[in-house]
């Protein structure tokens, strides 16, 4: 029987979540637990299904369209001169593909970019479009294997940057906590009895809820 990591690997990776879960690996495993169809994958199209059939052993069934139809690939493209620098669409990138930053204008690196439409719903101004990229090919024939594993694999090292990142920022918190209890008195201006009980109990318990964190 096919594990979730055969299925997995089976998957175009574009992360763009219509399979009705977070991710492509997520999809994966609940094909593996009988909780999933293996047609609800469009990016992947009716030569996904097939090769989830053979993997799986289930019968070749019809793209759902609830989840959506099978197309050219597309890429996203922002107008540069109407985007206003919310960096919405790139928290919303799985691949990393959108370059720019706080109230500067951003711009996709097409290599990088997977076609998911996350982008699209979260930009406030409505300056990202989606543009063919493919022509005629759809579903794995518009996706090579390549394309998939480099997605993949900037999909895995974005979770991990924003591990990491998650980490550092609850680090810097422990620490600014840890400076403050150190000078409650001057921050508090002097504060005593049950006010100054009451601010120090503020600190420590964010250090609570903080340090189990970190180990």
């Amino acid at each position: 029987m096919a594990t979730a990591a055969d299925i997995h690997a089976a998957l175009p990776q574009t992360q763009c979540t219509r399979c009705g879960y977070p991710d492509c690996a997520g999809y994966a495993q609940a094909i593996a637990a009988g909780e999933a169809d293996i047609n609800q994958c469009p990016p992947g199209g009716a030569e996904g299904v097939a090769r989830l059939a053979a993997l799986t052993g289930r019968p070749v069934i019809a793209l759902n369209p609830a989840n959506g139809s099978e197309a050219p690939r597309t890429l996203a493209v922002i107008d540069e001169d109407w985007c206003i620098g919310c960096t919405l669409c790139i928290k919303a990138c799985p691949t990393d593909a959108i370059l720019g930053g706080n109230k500067h204008m951003h711009t996709v690196i097409e290599p990088y970019c997977t076609g998911c439409e996350l982008c699209v719903p979260v930009c406030p101004v409505d300056c990202i479009a989606l543009v063919n990229a493919s022509g005629a090919r759809t579903g794995w024939q518009a996706w090579p294997a390549p394309d998939a594993a480099q997605a993949l694999e900037r999909y895995e090292a974005r979770k991990q940057r924003q591990a990491r990142e998650a980490v550092e920022q609850e680090q810097r918190l422990v620490e600014k906590a840890e400076a403050k209890l150190a000078d409650l008195p001057a921050l508090t201006r002097d504060a005593e009895g049950a006010e100054l009980a009451r601010k120090r109990a503020v600190i420590e318990a964010a250090l609570a809820r903080a340090r189990p964190k970190h180990g």
